[in-house]
């Protein structure tokens, strides 16, 4: 691989040169520019990373850490985050956290020497149970962090953040005065995490505002939630309408009901929480509040950029990205 002193040498012209020329500086005369940048091109020239980090004392490295990839909204976010760091020529590290507070810690502790220039995170289900923030505070210290859905309120940071409550209590109105809907089921296995309370929140406030009965059916951790689904709906012929708000159990719900002989919509509507093509894996196409993940991951990406390109201290931010309801098959058409 050819070097930039190569370069210089076939060029005739000194190292600096070069070096100038290939950052565009605007020391360095436009005719010169070109010539050098042609060369480069045609040799292939790349330039040395780790040089690069030692004279800046940045890496161009972003560290992000996830509860899972298999959840299809947090792959969106990381693409968002990806699709913007890579325009801004920043490079990403993503460590899997599979919602445990050790792992998660583990992430902070092995990128946290010096591998990355800051960290956006999505927090794990046992960190905001235990809530331990320890590894936080000691990394925000030195390294920008940004946090994205599930975040901490008491850790000193920017913030990128759904529309939780609202979204939820929309969708519950949707339910009440558009179609009418009088028994309205809540299903949740994220209970316990802060986007899950806001959303039951959200759900819980609508319902009564409207004089009905609340009716909720937590999950939790449950593998396979499925038998509770279909004895719930089975046990409880009067619903009329479901709302989930995680990203699996409204398809799951879905297919229950359809096995039980439900016409949707007409006997029962459903809206899900995901994402634009989540319609694509069920028949009937189900309705959704989209999260809009890739947004929110450019929005954290951007956010932290701004914060590790800035020469003064930057002020954190708090960011919320709102959520759409898309509505298709599994609701009716009013």
């Amino acid at each position: 691989m050819v070097t930039l002193k190569e370069l210089a040498k076939l060029l005739n012209v000194s190292v600096s040169t070069v070096s100038k020329a290939l950052s565009d500086s605007s020391e360095i005369g436009e005719s010169t520019k070109r010539r050098v940048t042609e060369l480069a091109n045609e040799l292939n020239y790349k330039p040395n990373r780790i040089a690069q980090q030692l004279k800046s004392s940045k890496t161009k490295v972003v560290g992000v850490v996830v509860p899972s990839l298999m959840n299809p909204f947090f792959a969106e976010v990381v693409h968002g985050i990806e699709t913007t760091l890579g325009s801004h020529n920043y490079d990403m590290t993503v460590c899997i956290s599979n919602e445990s507070l050790e792992k998660e810690q583990r992430s902070f502790d092995l990128l946290s020497t010096g591998s990355v220039d800051g960290f956006i995170v999505a927090v794990a289900r046992e960190t905001q149970t235990k809530h331990n923030i320890k590894h936080f505070e000691n990394v925000s210290r030195t390294t920008p962090i940004v946090m994205f859905d599930r975040v901490l309120n008491d850790v000193a940071c920017s913030k990128v953040i759904v529309n939780d409550y609202q979204s939820v209590y929309d969708t519950t109105r949707y339910f009440i005065e558009r179609e009418n809907r009088k028994n309205i089921l809540l299903i949740s296995n994220i209970e316990e995490l802060s986007v899950g309370k806001y959303r039951i929140d959200g759900y819980t406030k609508a319902i009564e505002e409207a004089g009905l009965k609340t009716k909720v059916l937590k999950l939790g951790r449950e593998l396979n939630p499925r038998p509770l689904i279909f004895d719930y709906l089975k046990e409880n012929k009067d619903l009329d309408a479901i709302v989930s708000i995680d990203h699996i159990t409204g398809i799951m719900a879905l297919n229950k009901a359809k096995l039980l002989g439900k016409n949707i919509p007409e006997d029962i509507s459903i809206i899900g929480f995901g994402y634009a093509d989540s319609k694509y894996v069920s028949s009937p196409n189900i309705s959704v509040i989209n999260q809009k993940g890739f947004e929110i991951g450019e929005t954290s990406a951007k956010l932290l950029l701004e914060e590790l390109n800035s020469k003064s201290r930057v002020k954190h931010k708090t960011i919320m990205v709102k959520s759409q309801l898309n509505l298709n098959d599994t609701s009716k058409k009013v």
